[in-house]
């Protein structure tokens, strides 16, 4: 069977969101909070940062297809779905 992918976002430190896609979540953010090498550029000036958002896709490409959709969003339709996000999973 094959691994779920999945599309995140990030709150920062500064309160800016940052998209990704990874197939482990935990992992990922680790990396963006420790790792110099492994967490995004964009990330790495704004840590700490925690996880705002996941969505569950099938592969890897739907999980980039959605995470372009994500990134094209205006700031408040991203900031939507965070609390959209947080009040289904709370």
């Amino acid at each position: 069977m094959a691994e779920n992918w999945y599309v995140y976002l990030l709150r920062c430190a500064d309160h800016s969101l940052y998209c990704g896609v990874t197939t482990d979540t935990s992992r990922r953010v680790d990396e963006h909070n420790q790792s110099n090498k492994l967490g995004a550029k964009y990330t790495r000036v704004r840590r700490p940062v925690e996880l705002a958002f996941v969505e569950v896709c099938k592969s890897r490409s739907q999980a980039c297809q959605r995470e372009h959709q994500i990134k094209r969003l205006s700031k408040e339709k991203k900031e939507l779905l965070v609390i959209t996000y947080q009040a289904t999973n709370s």
